[in-house]
């Protein structure tokens, strides 16, 4: 969208915040750049310069604007709606891989050449990985700076910098004050006001932004009523979770506000944070452009009325796509609490055990690989499911199906497809919520289904993919609108017929 110079202008005169994250605006007269909906007086269009990312500001020599603060823009519903090579690696480096293990570990992950990566990235976001994981670092410290008491040694190797002198000159350089400076200005802010940050030592509070509109209850909804006990819960209004993170594990407790989702990050290794964020981001869908999705669907007059009554509606993904695939397998032809318990006796026998300060979380799901040695004869389910679940866990474990942000995802469908009994709705569902392809579609699930049917929709699943090629790309979110058709009763994603 940065190429279309008339429309970027149009956003920034009229201050539209659906377009934050989309774009940024460097200003040559200030040497600033913004978001979008930036709340001073919009500069002239010929001191206008349009960006695709932080980083490409960054790199054109802008610091971030201290009014609008770009850098904590939702991020760009670009990376989430397309599997190319660019948005697989945008989702990489997101998850900490160019930290970890370099732009020749990004590489690798992804199946190409460092030098195709770099020339892919930087043609369509102004900025190679190395800059990118670069502007991530520097949000990160700024949260640490702002919400923590961490020592500012310790905030610089928790947000990945190798120095506390690239540190200090990355912060100045970006945000054009000093580290220390930050943490004052923060406090001052927050002085006679509710503080964003935490009082309990290792936890984090921040606020994860979102484009409007949103309708929370089929998001938090239906991942409490899928809860796996000691994994998941709800407490005192918030979504709270284990999460397995790359230096250590973590507890997450999401609630929603109205313009925001109220975050409380518990970590054992402070350098998970960033992956921590966007791994929560990434399980709320948050980065979505809900206008766009809701203004295509709307058009199919069978739908106009449920996005009318409640706009907004999000796709519940995962934190941990190999955990969402082992759930649907446990899931198949049972109800939601059949499935929840199976899960739960997973998790109690093959999980990791933690301590919850602040809530009734006991442990992490099971990796595949611990998984890898279970007993099939020890599970309460038919002998063909078990043949399923074994199948999963053994190509998950042997690296032969990724399942992560970074996957192909039409080579991840068919070697789902390729294990025995799972067959259509599984693989539909994994690639809903596991892999993000807003465009899958479970249109064998009987939810979905009976709520078609009752809409006027075509009721058998031919007729329902024919139905629905004028949703396209965004069939997973007519597929959040058509279960919130049924009657209240068990979740209609575990009402499946059998594969």
């Amino acid at each position: 969208m940065f190429t279309d110079t008339e429309r970027c202008v149009r956003a920034v005169q009229s201050k539209d915040a659906r377009f934050d994250g989309w774009f940024f605006t460097g200003v040559l007269t200030t040497g600033i750049y913004c978001r979008p909906s930036c709340p001073v007086v919009p500069p002239k269009p010929q001191n206008m310069r349009f960006y695709p990312s932080a980083a490409a500001a960054q790199q054109a020599g802008f610091r971030a604007c201290k009014r609008c603060r770009p850098d904590t823009s939702p991020g760009s519903p670009e990376w989430n709606h397309r599997a190319d090579l660019t948005a697989r690696a945008v989702r990489l480096i997101a998850d900490g891989v160019v930290d970890r293990d370099g732009v020749v570990g990004l590489a690798a992950r992804l199946g190409y050449s460092t030098r195709q990566v770099e020339r892919q990235l930087r043609a369509e976001l102004g900025a190679g990985p190395l800059a990118l994981a670069r502007a991530q670092r520097a949000q990160t410290a700024r949260v640490l700076i702002e919400t923590s008491p961490l020592p500012m040694g310790d905030v610089a190797f928790a947000a990945g910098f190798s120095s506390i002198r690239t540190f200090n000159d990355t912060v100045q350089e970006v945000f054009a004050l000093a580290p220390s400076e930050l943490r004052r200005r923060a406090a001052r802010g927050r002085a006679g006001t509710d503080s964003t940050g935490s009082t309990t030592p290792g936890v984090i509070s921040l606020r994860l932004p979102f484009r409007q509109p949103l309708t929370p209850d089929n998001l938090f909804g239906h991942l409490v009523a899928t809860a796996v006990p000691g994994v998941e819960e709800w407490r005192g209004g918030a979504y709270r979770r284990t999460l397995r993170l790359p230096y250590g594990h973590g507890i997450a407790s999401l609630t929603p506000r109205p313009d925001h989702v109220a975050a409380r990050l518990a970590l054992t290794d402070q350098r998970d944070l960033a992956i921590a964020i966007s791994r929560c981001r990434r399980l709320l869908d948050l980065d979505a452009d809900p206008v766009a999705v809701d203004e295509q669907l709307a058009r199919d007059e069978q739908l106009a009325e449920l996005i009318a009554k409640a706009p907004g509606r999000r796709v519940p993904r995962t934190t941990d796509g190999a955990e969402f695939a082992v759930r649907a397998v446990l899931g198949q032809q049972v109800s939601t609490a059949a499935a929840r318990t199976h899960a739960g006796r997973l998790v109690t026998a093959y999980g990791t055990e933690v301590e919850d300060a602040e809530g009734g979380l006991t442990h992490l799901f099971p990796e595949p690989e611990a998984l890898a040695g279970l007993d099939p004869e020890a599970l309460a389910m038919p002998r063909s499911r078990r043949t399923t679940l074994t199948a999963l866990v053994a190509a998950l474990a042997a690296g032969d199906l990724d399942l992560g942000g970074g996957s192909d995802w039409e080579q991840a469908r068919v070697r789902l497809a390729e294990l025995p009994g799972i067959g259509p709705w599984t693989v539909e569902v994994v690639a809903m919520r596991a892999l993000g392809d807003p465009d899958a579609f479970p249109a064998t699930d009987l939810g979905v289904r009976k709520a078609a049917a009752g809409l006027g929709l075509p009721g058998s699943p031919a007729a329902l993919v024919r139905h629905s090629a004028a949703w396209r790309p965004w069939r997973a979110y007519a597929v959040q609108y058509l279960w919130a058709a049924p009657p209240a009763g068990d979740h209609p994603i575990n009402l499946m017929p059998t594969e």
